[in-house]
């Protein structure tokens, strides 16, 4: 890929005053920016998108200026090179897209309300300012905002206020920093204040739809975890105060804004009554997540977006070091196999993929490249598989020599691995890059031949693939002392097995325990069948890891389908919620093999039973005082599972439940609730409860409630309940953008509503584009349709319409791999369906 200029080759920023006069009834802003710094050559230029510029003095004399709106720059000629400053007037409008300046709506007691806020990152600083909009841009930043202020509002930024001037808010300068980082936001909001051990303020903000006793989990996690970081990263936290913000509408998860981290609200916010545990920990991820990255991104910043793994991915590693320090008793690393390391391995094995670390240039491209598989959560594996090679010490020690050398600038890969090599004193570099630098990951073979016992890597694919040679260095993380800690060639022999499996105390061999290393493994029948033998042996994340990669081996046609099944019967004493996890992922997959309302729908229901009538006969429904962690988190799995199978005793239980919470559906108990509702649509569903259920979605501020309410309504089966449901997709007073898609999924994934669901997509591809077309999660709607898709007609029909547009800007890629993806799928189905269906026949006689 060919490298753009980029802007500050032209111009080094030192720093900026911002001044912006913003009119939410109007939804016009004007503005003044001034620029202090460096002029490189002559001609520089700065970014800028949907701004009016008005006005450009260069050493306070007006010049001429040229705006580039495809580029997204206004051009300048100072006259000469050296220290410059240069002023830009513009205005503009806040958009709805949220990205840039944007209101966030929301409702209290039936008067619609509203709070701004920011989203900067990737490109929108630009949106807001005139400015050097790269990452490597550093400056101070003094901000100055006024805005059509009523009594009783807030305002926050970066840094303290230190002064109110005739209306303008003024701010403290801020640290070095880079332009996306920037964030302010204003409103009406409720909130609640701490301190740390050494003085940090911490506050917490949400709209006044929600009570200050929802605000109570975030303050305790966000407190307990900046004090962990700091003793951990062994670097004081450099700014005063650090505001975590929850925002009505809010595209992403999260945005870790250097001192004012910002949030959809239903990530922060936490009913403190009826919050199930997983619920708790997905909140306590999000938080310990952005807090990270007040270090590690925010401190010191990739240079380029190409790296940007070295902000999301270690991040995504810290999460769960430090919600695991704070809540031990959650068993954190249990949830990092259950969440992480699927996403990453189901979508790292489609050919096309990015590699973790990705040439980048455009602005559509670098949205694109936020890939939650891949720079997140296959970046994380990778981390937490160079933790583990090269220990807890080790890691300490490098990233505080790393945040010494790069704080307050910027940074490559490179410069961690120099720093984790030098901590540690092993070749860190030369494992790593063959693992961020190349797409995918092997599958090592394991297998006996004349007596010995033998290794080969190559690339796994899901789907069709081009092998093209890549190899890896491997950390084998063997459980036979002999094996040696790295395989770095295609083959390895490892010696007579015989002889290896005495010297081991006739152990399974088994490779990559604690599943910290980024390969599955393929064992032959011999193996195999010993480790089935000592299944109940083995701990919970070594089974789970039996399944996932036996799971995915079928999915890259390495073994058959059918074979899946009988392995089932395997776990079904099982009480590990993520064995269960991985159990049911299985048993949920062999859905595509069966045709809705056939006979053989009917045997897959009977094995969902035989797999979850014991689990269900023990666990129930209801919560009981003495469950474990493993019922807390595992029941969900089961109730779905049971309700699935058709379980009488199941059915009844949610219907009774529901029947008792009628009134208040909200008290449900969180962790069953989706599937409660669930139970209640498909079994005793009409147009009354529908009508329910939508209301209740209309008037709870709850996201969670929410997400919970589209989960039910989107399993009806009535024609017209779909039409109501789908004529809401462009009504934001009932479904807000930032919630359509897991609308769109739930309805796309129900056979009764997947073509009027397909055909809306279809129709409205023009309207999505203009709504959510700037939100750089916007591709993901193409992932999660190929996700579901699975038949001849649908690849088709998905082909014919996305493959014209490939040249839409960040979607190429994505669609690329998507008919792959689908394509796959349906070869699959095709050559496997008999003998799936036979397999389950078998199973259930």
């Amino acid at each position: 890929m060919t490298k753009k200029e980029h802007l500050y080759d032209l111009f080094k920023p030192a720093h900026y005053d911002v001044y912006l006069d913003i009119n939410r009834e109007t939804k016009i802003f004007n503005g003044k920016v001034t620029m202090e710094g460096e002029a490189v050559k002559p001609d520089i230029k700065f970014n800028e998108k949907f701004l009016n510029i008005t006005a450009v003095k260069v050493n306070n004399e007006t010049v001429d200026f040229n705006v580039d709106d495809q580029a997204e720059t206004v051009d300048v000629n100072c006259g000469k090179t050296g220290e410059t400053t240069v002023e830009i007037e513009f205005d503009a409008q806040l958009t709805d897209t949220m990205m840039g300046i944007y209101p966030s709506y929301y409702e209290v007691n039936g008067e619609k309300k509203q709070i701004i806020g920011t989203q900067f990152e990737s490109t929108a600083a630009r949106q807001a300012f005139p400015c050097i909009d790269e990452p490597e841009a550093k400056a101070t930043w003094d901000l100055a905002i006024k805005y059509d202020e009523k009594p009783g509002e807030t305002i926050l930024a970066n840094m303290p206020e230190k002064e109110c001037k005739d209306g303008v808010h003024y701010f403290e300068t801020t640290k070095r920093m880079s332009s996306y980082l920037i964030a302010f936001a204003f409103g009406e909001m409720v909130s609640k204040h701490t301190k740390t051990d050494d003085g940090i303020k911490i506050g917490v903000y949400a709209s006044p739809a929600h009570k200050e006793d929802e605000l109570d989990f975030a303050l305790d996690i966000t407190k307990n975890a900046l004090e962990f970081y700091e003793k951990y990263y062994e670097t004081p936290y450099p700014l005063p105060h650090s505001w975590q913000l929850g925002l009505p509408d809010f595209s992403a998860g999260a945005m870790e804004n250097w001192g004012l981290i910002t949030y959809r609200e239903a990530f922060l916010t936490l009913d403190p009554k009826n919050a199930s545990l997983s619920v708790k920990q997905h909140n306590a991820t999000d938080i310990t997540h952005e807090l990270a990255h007040q270090w590690f991104g925010d401190l010191v910043t990739m240079k380029w977006w190409d790296d940007l793994w070295l902000n999301e991915s270690f991040a995504n590693m810290m999460e769960y070091v430090s919600s695991d320090a704070i809540h031990p008793e959650w068993h954190m690393w249990e949830v990092f196999q259950e969440k992480e390391v699927p996403m990453a391995l189901n979508r790292d094995a489609i050919d096309g993929v990015q590699p973790v670390h990705v040439e980048v240039e455009d602005p559509a491209d670098i949205d694109a490249i936020f890939d939650g598989a891949i720079v997140y959560a296959k970046g994380s594996r990778m981390l937490v598989m160079v933790r583990s090679m090269i220990g807890d010490d080790a890691l300490r020690k490098g990233l505080k020599n790393y945040f010494d050398a790069h704080k307050y600038g910027n940074a490559v890969g490179d410069d961690l691995w120099k720093a984790l090599g030098d901590a540690s004193g092993m070749d860190v570099s030369a494992v790593m890059k063959s693992w961020l630098n190349q797409p995918g990951y092997p599958v090592v073979t394991a297998k006996i031949v004349d007596g010995n016992l033998q290794l080969s890597q190559k690339q796994f694919f899901i789907g069709e693939g081009k092998d093209e040679g890549r190899q890896w260095q491997i950390p084998l993380n063997s459980n036979y002392e002999t094996v040696p800690e790295l395989m770095k060639d295609q083959t390895l022999d490892l010696g007579n097995y015989a002889e290896l499996k005495q010297k081991n105390g006739n152990k399974p061999f088994v490779l990559n325990v604690g599943n910290n290393s980024h390969f599955i493994v393929k064992y032959d029948e011999t193996l195999l069948n010993d480790i089935l033998d000592h299944i109940d042996e083995l701990d919970a994340i070594s089974q789970r890891e039996l399944l996932q990669d036996m799971h995915l081996l079928a999915k890259g046609r390495e073994i058959s389908y059918s074979a899946l099944v009988p392995l089932m019967s395997h776990f079904t004493k099982n009480k590990s919620y993520i064995v269960n996890d991985a159990l049911f992922e299985i048993a949920d997959d062999l859905k595509k093999f069966v045709k809705p309302g056939s006979e053989d729908e009917k045997n897959l229901r009977t094995l969902f039973n035989e797999l979850s009538a014991a689990k269900y006969a023990a666990l129930g429904i209801e919560s009981k005082d003495d469950d474990d962690n493993d019922a807390v988190l595992g029941r969900p799995t089961i109730v779905k599972a049971a309700l699935y199978a058709k379980n009488e005793k199941a059915i009844k239980d949610a219907h009774a439940m529901f029947e008792a919470h009628k009134g208040h559906i909200a008290t449900i108990p969180a962790s069953v609730r989706p599937y409660v509702m669930m139970s209640e649509v498909a079994n005793y569903g009409n147009e009354d409860l529908i009508k329910t259920l939508l209301n209740e979605y209309r008037k709870t501020s709850d996201g969670i409630y929410q997400r919970d309410l589209s989960t039910a309504l989107t399993v009806t089966s009535d024609k017209t309940a779909i039409q109501e449901i789908l004529e809401c997709f462009k009504d934001a007073d009932t479904i807000k953008p930032q919630d359509l898609r897991e609308w769109y999924v739930g309805l796309l994934g129900n056979s009764e509503a997947q073509q009027a669901t397909w055909d809306w997509m279809r129709d409205n591809w023009d309207w999505l584009i203009d709504t959510l077309g700037g939100d750089m999660e916007f591709h993901t709607y193409v992932t999660v349709t190929a996700n579901t898709f699975y038949t001849k007609q649908r690849y088709d029909e998905f082909k014919a319409f996305y493959e014209p547009k490939l040249d839409t800007p960040g979607l190429r890629r994505e669609i690329e791999m998507d008919v792959n993806l689908i394509k796959g799928k349906v070869d699959l189905v095709e050559a496997e369906k008999s003998a799936v269906e036979q397999a389950i026949a078998n199973e259930v006689k």
